[in-house]
Parts: C-alpha cells; sequence; structure tokens
C-alpha cells in the first residue's frame, strides 16, 4: 500500500503513526495493497477554506476526504475489484482542530487524528453517517478498527 503524507500544518505531529492507523484500516477492510492514499495535514487557515470550497461550511472542520476512484475500491472480499490497483484519495486533517476535540474528548491530539485518519479512510471507501443507521455501521466499524490498531500497538510495546 502506498500512503504519502505531507505535514504542512506548522504541527509537529507523529507522521508514523498516522500512516501507521490508515495503513491497518485499509488491511483490515480488504482494500487491494496496490491502492495509493495522499494524507495531508493542513493548518486552520488552509481547512477553512478547504471546507467552505467543497462542503459549503464555515470555519475549519477536523477532516475532509476526497476519493478519487471509488469504483475500484475493493471492499473486502465479498466484492472484487479486477485486481486493479485504486486510486484512493485524499484524507485531509487539521491537527488544531483535532487538539481542540482531544480536550473535549478526554483523550490526547494524537489519539484524535489517529480516529479522524481511521474516519476518513472509511469515507474514502464510501461510508458515511448522514442517517442513523449509517452512522451507527461507520461509527461501529471506526471503533472497531481504532481499538485493533491500538492493541496491536500496546502488544508490540511489551516486553517478551
Amino acid at each position: 500500500m502506498s500512503i504519502d503524507i505531507a505535514n504542512e500544518s506548522g504541527v509537529d505531529v507523529d507522521t508514523d503513526a498516522i500512516l501507521d492507523v490508515a495503513r491497518h484500516a485499509l488491511d483490515e477492510m480488504g482494500v487491494n495493497p496496490l491502492a495509493e492514499l495522499a494524507i495531508l495535514l493542513v493548518d486552520i487557515e488552509y481547512m477553512s477554506e478547504l471546507n467552505h470550497r467543497w462542503m459549503g461550511g464555515d470555519g475549519p472542520t477536523d477532516v475532509l476526504a476526497f476519493p478519487m476512484d471509488e469504483g475500484s475500491v475493493d471492499h473486502g472480499p465479498g466484492e472484487s475489484s479486477g485486481g486493479e490497483p485504486a486510486l484512493l484519495g485524499d484524507i485531509v486533517l487539521c491537527p488544531e482542530v483535532a487538539a481542540k476535540q482531544a480536550v473535549t474528548a478526554g483523550h490526547t491530539a494524537a489519539d484524535e487524528l489517529h480516529l479522524l485518519t481511521v474516519h476518513g479512510a472509511l469515507h474514502l471507501l464510501g461510508y458515511d453517517h448522514a442517517e442513523p443507521e449509517e452512522e451507527r455501521e461507520m461509527f461501529g466499524l471506526q471503533a472497531r478498527l481504532l481499538s485493533g490498531w491500538q492493541a496491536q500497538r500496546r502488544s508490540a510495546k511489551e516486553p517478551s
């Protein structure tokens, strides 16, 4: 899986962990290993501009997902993609917004960025949360992927 990340936010962020959680989520979802993803971390000003231009929103948001090639994404063993690599799209994160949300949620800014990365990846795979049933499905999947990744990290850090 090819994942490019660029931190243009001006905030010091553990990009390796963001790459790792994105890779975990996409692997768990059965995405073609040749798929490509871009992750961009931006400042509040640029995120506000993107949110206004693409979503019609005011002010910055935490995460935006821009799917590129939804038709060729392999959602798992139940669907065939023909083996073609997919350009999944872009996930745009705003660490400053994530840090504010983390305080409210009672966890670290890093934890919030990991959650938002999984959230963005699921949007790229066609999940949404506009309707209550969709929200339950997406947020349940998001929680399962995130907790699986966290458990994997904890076990990797434990001494043998």
